[in-house]
């Protein structure tokens, strides 16, 4: 009842995407929103500064509310940064933004930092953006340090182990997986078409302090068939929360978490059957373990509503292909096969040398997953199989 009322009560503000006409240099802008940070920057500057110059592009240093020093050593050390002072610390997406906004090239990089790069990760997030059309995000696989456990990968799905788990997680990249459609790319460490991020408002600022502005803004993209793909060659490794860890305790990262959750939903999800959905599931859940905002805070985030956009790509066809259920594996010969599988795994070699990719998907072939297909490789030959059936030639319109 509670959800009817939650979908039926929140106020919907429809706008459409509108493009930038501003035309920028091709490149890219890295934005990283720093506060007391400059021991961090210090470790993750010797595997940056050269990666940016070899791609072409700038670094943006958002100096975010720092007493330890940042902008001095940045102005004596790296005169070539440029720089983003706030005298107070803000929000993630607020920081975020201020980079977003004195960027000058096509493409923006949000780097978190306490992520340190392995070689060739701008050049394999440049690459996802000429292999796969209307790409909206490229987003990094992402390592922890030895001996910490990975709680990341990358590959965001929206899925649960059972309804006791927080509605998204990262999957386990299988071998050979690469450019496999995502929910959304983690806003420490994706590259993002700068116009369409811009063209959808940037960064929400309402979620606060951190957490969740980074699916919104997929999710955003997704509605108007702007896909995110994880890239597997471009490689983090994540000194996880080294910043938020500072300031919040475990509890209230946890709260913060749950809350912004519930605001995505009332912000983002334009389809009311799906929102009572994901509602009505979030707040058992949040019951169930004894966190989440109370029954006013939950009322008082429906009121607030949100920034929907018109869509014009069906939500539950892109989760379709960001459940969890499907993988693409780039091969080395000519048309596309999509193959039927009891579970994810990898395709065999000679299956991988005889078409240009593979896109497994678990138990079934959704219509769904034959269109973005379509769209994504419009001038291949499509297949069809099921695991150790010969392949069939796929007729689309």
């Amino acid at each position: 009842m509670w959800a009817a009322a939650a979908a039926w009560l929140r106020p919907k503000w429809h706008r459409l995407p509108t493009p930038s006409d501003h035309v920028a240099e091709r490149g890219i802008s890295t934005v990283i929103p720093s506060r007391n940070g400059r021991q961090l920057l210090e470790t993750q500057f010797p595997t940056l500064l050269n990666q940016v110059t070899d791609v072409g592009g700038e670094l943006i240093v958002v100096d975010n509310g720092s007493h330890d020093g940042t902008a001095d050593w940045l102005a004596r050390e790296y005169p070539e940064v440029r720089v983003v002072w706030s005298g107070m610390p803000l929000s993630f997406a607020r920081a975020v933004n201020r980079g977003i906004a004195a960027a000058r090239y096509s493409h923006v990089c949000l780097l978190n930092n306490d992520m340190v790069l392995e070689p060739g990760f701008f050049t394999a997030l440049w690459r996802a953006f000429e292999e796969v059309p209307d790409l909206f995000c490229a987003t990094a696989q992402i390592r922890f340090p030895a001996g910490v456990r990975r709680e990341e990968t990358g590959k965001a799905v929206m899925a649960q182990s059972s309804p006791d788990d927080f509605p998204v997680r990262c999957d386990e990249p299988l071998p050979g997986e690469d450019l496999t459609w995502v929910l959304y790319g983690s806003g420490g460490c994706s590259l993002y078409d700068a116009g369409k991020l811009r063209a959808l408002g940037n960064l929400d600022e309402a979620y606060e302090p951190a957490y969740v502005e980074d699916m919104d803004i997929g999710w955003r993209a997704w509605q108007q068939g702007w896909p995110s793909v994880y890239v597997a060659g471009a490689v983090v490794e994540h000194r996880h929360r080294a910043t938020t860890s500072r300031y919040y305790s475990e509890t209230e990262l946890q709260r913060v978490l749950e809350i912004n959750y519930l605001r995505f939903l009332v912000r983002a999800v334009d389809s009311p059957p799906l929102f009572r959905r994901l509602w009505r599931e979030a707040v058992e859940r949040q019951a169930r373990a004894g966190r989440g905002p109370t029954p006013r805070e939950a009322a008082e985030l429906v009121f607030e509503g949100g920034r929907l956009v018109e869509v014009r790509w069906n939500e539950e066809a892109f989760l379709a292909v960001t459940d969890g259920s499907v993988a693409v594996f780039p091969g080395n010969g000519s048309g596309v096969l999509l193959m039927t599988v009891e579970r994810l795994a990898a395709p065999s070699p000679d299956l991988l040398r005889r078409y240009e990719a593979v896109v497994v998907a678990r138990e079934r072939m959704s219509q769904n997953v034959v269109d973005l297909a379509v769209r994504r490789w419009p001038r291949a030959t499509l297949w069809t199989a099921r695991r150790d059936e010969p392949a069939r030639r796929l007729h689309t319109t």
